[in-house]
């Protein structure tokens, strides 16, 4: 069984449920450590590494707030404690930015408190992550963010979601640039309707599924692993002269009118 990613350390945020395990695992399989980000179930966390240790794959959990103010600084206090003891070193490869929230909420309902958390948790975390994390990925490593196919196709009903997630594609070009002179590619995922607890309403709901369905040209929910896989391609030697694009995996949504 190939294992591209063998000797590498990957740190994958919100790794405890739905893309982000799946990611997780991904990666794992892949031969890299894993760093399994989560922020409120640690159980959750601990059967994801219970999972990839299983199958021989190894992995650790690390919790943090990202909506918090010192988020970023705990996540990488755990990071780091965990990684210094495992390698010597606090360095890595592979960072793959995917916690997220997506509450629905119209534009008119959405109340300035909800506003902050999903900018804190959405773009102010992942910025500061990634600006941590470069002082210790190593060169020639990977940044993947997931994005969302709501930045072309906006959903009305998670209105401040949609707005929030297209930053991410705009960072994704401007550190493809900036972290581009140590040879580290920068890349974003744009998942459409995936079938996870943040997107039960649309991927579970049978008449939902069915109208997500009718506007694919791949006629299907998507699975985690449909997005587990392109971030695996990116994060590997195959994605090594690939950088600054927002890849949507979405089954093809919306493609004509």
């Amino acid at each position: 069984m190939s294992r591209p990613l063998e000797g590498k350390i990957a740190l994958v945020t919100g790794a405890s449920r739905g893309i982000g395990r799946a990611i997780a695992q991904r990666l794992a399989a892949d031969g890299a450590l894993v760093a399994v980000h989560y922020g409120k179930s640690k159980s959750a966390a601990d059967v994801v590494v219970a999972g990839i240790t299983a199958k021989g794959g190894a992995a650790f959990a690390i919790g943090a707030d990202l909506a918090a103010k010192d988020g970023v600084k705990t996540l990488y206090a755990a990071f780091d404690k965990e990684v210094q003891a495992r390698t010597g070193a606090t360095k890595f490869d592979v960072l793959v930015n995917n916690a997220a929230i997506a509450p629905f909420a119209t534009f008119e309902a959405t109340t300035e408190a909800a506003l902050d958390e999903i900018y804190t948790v959405n773009v102010r975390s992942p910025f500061l992550i990634t600006q941590e994390g470069a002082k210790r990925l190593r060169d020639e490593g990977r940044v993947v963010f997931i994005s969302s196919g709501v930045v072309r196709t906006p959903v009305p009903d998670a209105a401040a979601y949609s707005i929030l997630k297209a930053p991410i594609d705009n960072l994704t070009k401007v550190l493809a640039v900036e972290l581009g002179q140590r040879s580290i590619t920068v890349n974003a995922v744009a998942p459409g309707v995936i079938d996870t607890d943040m997107a039960a309403a649309f991927a579970r709901d049978p008449a939902a599924a069915e109208f997500v369905k009718s506007k694919q040209s791949l006629k299907r929910i998507g699975q985690p692993d449909d997005i587990a896989e392109v971030v695996g391609f990116l994060a590997g030697a195959g994605g090594r002269w690939v950088t600054g694009q927002v890849v949507e995996a979405s089954g093809g949504t919306g493609l004509v009118f």
